[in-house]
């Protein structure tokens, strides 16, 4: 088992920027069957200015996790769904490229995600969908501190077919991943 804390110092979460196009969609379309049938990254322009468009801070915080010593984009972090009130909850979204792939990366990028969420963002709960059969994915969600909540049949649309996807969520009174080792959050 990856410690998350082992690549926690190695790496930046910060906020998706219009500077990040070519790189992300690049490494993006490199990575499509590597996610399929889990997640369609945004790999056109016009996807990507969506995607830019939509993280408003607001309803949406699109995130990339780079490498601290070179700056290289390792994957995508997204809270999305923010809902505020009595609810101050986000649904988390998240995507490995793939020269990055089981290197303990995106446990510490997701790790300072929900440092980020439940602290600057004064975010109650983060729930993570995942589809059953991602072994990647449920592990990582496992391995943080995630508790299952459930299963939901026909929960996503990806690539054209409805997904089951199992729910796991994290809420700002359970123990939090750690992020000793000095990684840093948008």
């Amino acid at each position: 088992m990856r410690r998350e804390g082992d690549r926690i110092s190695q790496v930046v979460l910060r906020p998706v920027v219009a500077a990040d196009e070519e790189s992300f969609l690049e490494l993006a379309r490199e990575s499509v069957q590597f996610h399929h049938p889990w997640v369609e990254l945004p790999s056109t322009q016009k996807v990507f200015a969506s995607y830019l468009n939509r993280s408003d801070q607001v309803t949406a915080s699109c995130m990339v996790l780079t490498r601290k010593d070179q700056g290289d984009l390792v994957g995508m972090i997204n809270i999305n769904g923010i809902v505020r009130g009595p609810y101050q909850r986000g649904i988390l979204g998240y995507a490995v490229f793939l020269p990055y792939a089981g290197r303990g990366y995106m446990s510490a990028g997701v790790a300072l995600a929900v440092h980020h969420a439940f602290g600057v963002m004064g975010l109650n709960r983060l729930e993570a969908d995942v589809q059953p059969g991602n072994d990647a994915s449920l592990e990582l969600v496992r391995r943080l501190g995630f508790r299952r909540e459930g299963l939901s049949p026909g929960f996503i649309r990806i690539a054209g077919v409805w997904r089951d996807h199992e729910r796991w969520a994290i809420t700002s009174d359970m123990p939090l991943p750690p992020v000793h080792g000095g990684g840093d959050a948008a």
